[in-house]
């Protein structure tokens, strides 16, 4: 099955039209014809069945045959993570996560951040990619980047938590600390690590310091064997 992904999709709807875009890759490229099923997405867990009416490269029209609810986690996982220095690090973070079963990404700028300036248009389509290649029917959101010390003072809710490097208090292994059917919320620092004054902040705010295993992991591998714990613990 090719899944396919639009936000404008509805329940309510008959029949549904592909922007320009979309109608000409599946007309020009997959070569889809009238009468051709499509399945489609709106990235809220329906999934729905359509066929094609139109199969026009500039508006490819289809019929909306019916629609189904997927189920969602019994858990939510929400990773901040600071940029990596190589965008195409934090882009193979994106989507691997995605594939694995992330719900909430926030690109987080840390005293030691090397990247400061993020524009998040790619990594929008980097996990719609990844979402529709995986079979899923749910999005992942992505955030706008946001400082560690504004993040750190909104009110998160969740089982929280913070991944650093620093030997000078105890951490427990996080596949240890994760309850199940929880809400979570994971901080993931930069090449440099969070500095000593982000890690007493999170601290004061509720944070568990966790470790990810006995070796130095990049920022991006970190993020990725956490998101596979948590997503471990809840199968």
């Amino acid at each position: 099955m090719q899944l396919f992904y639009s936000q404008n999709i509805q329940p309510d709807h008959t029949d549904f039209t592909f922007d320009k875009e979309e109608s000409k890759h599946i007309v020009k490229v997959l070569r889809r014809k009238i009468g051709d099923t499509l399945y489609v997405t709106d990235g809220l867990g329906n999934l729905y069945t359509t066929e094609i009416v139109l199969d026009s490269d500039k508006a490819c029209k289809t019929h909306i045959l019916s629609y189904e609810t997927k189920e969602a986690t019994p858990f939510r996982l929400h990773l901040a993570v600071a940029p990596t220095k190589m965008n195409d690090r934090y882009e193979w973070f994106l989507e691997k996560a995605t594939e694995i079963g992330i719900h909430e990404i926030t690109p987080i700028i840390c005293e030691h951040s090397e990247r400061k300036v993020v524009k998040t248009e790619r990594f929008e389509k980097i996990i719609q990619s990844a979402m529709k290649q995986s079979l899923q029917t749910y999005l992942p959101k992505l955030n706008e980047p946001i400082t560690l010390k504004n993040f750190l003072n909104q009110n998160h809710q969740d089982e929280r938590y913070i991944a650093h490097c620093e030997n000078d208090q105890e951490k427990v292994l996080l596949k240890e600390a994760i309850p199940a059917h929880k809400n979570y919320l994971l901080l993931v620092g930069p090449e440099g690590d969070f500095s000593a004054s982000e890690i007493s902040l999170a601290l004061e705010k509720g944070y568990k310091p966790v470790s990810l295993g006995h070796t130095r992991l990049r920022t991006e591998t970190a993020a990725l064997v956490a998101v596979h714990s948590f997503v471990f613990t809840n199968e």
